[in-house]
């Protein structure tokens, strides 16, 4: 398969698709997990979360890092 094959269009959806569905699984992770651990007493509402991603797509050698401080107040 060579670049003649490649479909720029049918990439992008595929992309959006994945895309939708880490962000909804994801978010729906988290909220559980804050959840969980302000139950506990586990987590200082008054400091931000540390959030990190890492998006790997090693068919074409991608590795990258996402970081992100999430408030919770």
């Amino acid at each position: 398969m060579g670049a003649d094959d490649f479909d720029e269009e049918k990439l992008n959806g595929e992309i959006r698709k994945f895309l939708k569905k880490v962000g909804i699984t994801s978010q729906i992770e988290i909220e559980n997990a804050v959840r969980a651990a302000l139950e506990r007493g586990g987590v200082d509402t008054s400091q931000p979360l540390e959030a990190r991603v890492v998006l790997e797509v090693p068919g074409v050698g991608l590795k990258h890092e996402i970081r992100h401080r999430l408030a919770l107040r």
